[in-house]
């Protein structure tokens, strides 16, 4: 008998197990599965807990396109089963390395197969038709001897096809002579479940069939487990549990700049609004790594620029990203090339996501503003909060009908979306004042758009009572004037290294002339790459990134623009 723990495809569920927005508890030699199918229809399979607690996932929220732990709320990607969520840190987006165990699903014969260890690609046992899924019936016996007792139960002088490992084609007696497929699905070493399919070319003959094979399946059960209770009971199998990896178990640091890490595939380009070029990167094979909602991605252009996009996608949408992209009037570059020259089908880099403007998800009401091509992050967070079905208004401000970008994907948004348009700076002003009026407790807003319309939303909102924790924003670009003419020390702590830092370069320029890998990437005090701590000493902030209050502490401050007010700083790196 061939060992049931060699590494093969079985049966772990019927696809009817898999209903809208259910988690499915499915075994398979000793190990437990949440297995859960996601409104886009991507069949899920992972290990049945959750990495905070080991709570089963299989209890857990089936929300579409994320898995939620009933216990601390932690959630879980569709496709890729990486964090989204951590409640107890709901300011900041999780670490991209923390990731569930899955484990491979295929739909065939109206069942659902997955299997440990490695295994050769999945190869349908039978061919297409109208196979019919039979109630599937559990056995306290061993696998091995479950598929025996089906055997010896065929008819006289009937055939029977072996289907490796733990499969059969035969007749039964009892069942008027029809043909049927049966799969022993391992559960544990004692335990198994009889998976069967039978050809069923009409309702009424499915129905007579599936009271007909149960009759019968269940007086072999009793059978079986008749026997089986005679005998010594085998030794359960322990599940297998990866442990935690070291970069989960020693906290590394998360921060990364420009890397190339990832090449993606043009799938789309089209139109998205006047002057934007809505553009889909595909993955090469497989799915493009978990992000949240707010990330963006740094896009390695074919002539040399790198620029830095929002990922408008919803949750557990991995198998592509789409970005927007505005044609800019005083392009350097990179807009222009994307909208001129780059074409479907062309091959290009990107960097792994990131989030410096991360979606908090327990708010009593999230206030979501977008000017122009900002409603790219805002767009993501929309979708978020609307598989979640947690309250949100998305307020679009846009010149014309026209300037609104994706007008598709708010479309579906429904009543959340309020567009205003065609407003001049005055009507702005007082539409602003009026949505940010009248602060609520745990009510947060974010904003994305020019750099005068985000001043102008933090000063009503200083005005009108918001803390500034519950204010988020993500400026595209850092429009200051950056004065580079003062000359200062700078001593790097954990590097032992002391520099000097002249007039008409950056700290960021001179760590990297020294041979200090500092990560980047906008470069002009926006994102929030270069964040280092300040340990002694009172910077010159000169970015768009932080709020007053981290501003007037002095503890951090971005090394690509800001510069020091003392002779000396000591930084953290």
């Amino acid at each position: 008998m061939t060992d049931i723990r060699h590494p093969a495809w079985h049966p772990i569920a019927s696809s009817e197990d898999l209903p809208f927005r259910h988690v499915y508890h499915g075994q398979l030699l000793g190990q437990e599965f949440a297995v859960w199918r996601a409104d886009d229809g991507n069949v899920n399979v992972w290990e049945n807990r959750c990495l905070h607690r080991g709570v089963r996932l299989s209890i857990g929220l089936n929300e579409g396109a994320e898995l939620k732990c009933q216990y601390h709320g932690w959630r879980y990607a569709n496709r890729s089963a990486g964090c989204t969520y951590i409640p107890a840190h709901p300011a900041d987006a999780p670490a991209r390395r923390i990731t569930n165990r899955t484990f491979p699903a295929v739909e065939s014969l109206g069942l659902v197969w997955s299997a440990m260890g490695d295994v050769t690609p999945f190869a349908p046992p039978l061919p297409e038709g109208n196979w019919m899924p039979l109630r599937p019936l559990p056995v306290n016996a061993r696998p091995g001897a479950v598929l025996a007792a089906l055997t010896a139960a065929r008819e006289a002088e009937s055939d029977v096809e072996s289907l490796p490992p733990l499969g059969a084609r035969l007749v039964l007696t009892g069942v008027d002579g029809r043909a049927a497929v049966f799969f022993v699905q391992p559960v544990d070493s004692g335990r198994a479940v009889i998976r069967g399919v039978v050809e069923a070319e009409s309702w009424d003959d499915q129905l007579s069939l599936l009271r007909l094979f149960n009759e019968r399946l269940s007086t072999l059960r009793r059978q079986v487990e008749a026997e089986m209770a005679l005998e010594e009971a085998p030794e359960p199998l322990v599940p297998v549990y990866e442990p935690v990896s070291l970069e989960l178990a020693t906290m590394p640091d998360l921060r990364f700049g420009r890397q190339a890490k990832l090449r993606v595939r043009v799938a789309r380009k089209w139109q998205a609004g006047a002057d934007v070029t809505g553009l889909e990167l595909a993955a090469l094979e497989g799915h493009l790594p978990t992000f949240q909602p707010g990330a963006h991605l740094d896009l390695f252009l074919p002539n040399g620029l790198i620029r830095q996009y929002s990922i408008t996608n919803g949750p557990g949408e991995l198998l592509s990203y789409t970005v927007g992209v505005k044609r800019e009037p005083d392009s350097r570059g990179g807009s222009v090339a994307i909208a001129d020259e780059l074409r479907e089908g062309d091959v290009v880099a990107i960097s792994e996501p990131r989030n410096n403007f991360p979606l908090r998800r327990d708010a009593t009401r999230t206030i979501l503003i977008a000017g122009g091509i900002g409603i790219t992050p805002l767009l993501a967070m929309a979708k978020t909060l609307a598989s979640s079905r947690l309250p949100f208004e998305l307020h679009v401000f846009a010149r014309s009908p026209e300037h609104v970008a994706f007008p598709e994907a708010l479309d579906k948004l429904g009543e959340s979306v309020v567009p205003h348009i065609g407003l001049d700076p005055a009507g702005t002003a007082a539409e602003i004042e009026q949505l940010v009026s009248g602060y609520g407790f745990a009510r947060h807003l974010y904003v994305c758009g020019p750099g005068p319309m985000l001043d102008l939303v933090r000063r009503r909102t200083a005005e009108a009572g918001w803390p500034e924790e519950a204010v988020h924003f993500e400026y595209f670009k850092n429009v200051n004037e950056i004065d580079l003419s003062s000359t200062f020390t700078v001593e790097l702590a954990r590097s032992a290294l002391t520099l000097a830092i002249p007039s008409g370069k950056s700290i960021l320029e001179v760590m990297r002339e020294n041979g200090v890998d500092a990560p980047s990437s906008c470069e002009q005090g926006a994102c929030g790459t270069c964040l280092t701590t300040v340990l002694e000493g009172i910077p010159d902030h000169q970015d768009v990134y932080l709020n007053d209050t981290e501003r007037r502490s002095n503890s951090c401050m971005m090394t690509c623009v800001s510069r020091a007010k003392s002779d000396r700083l000591v930084l953290d790196i």
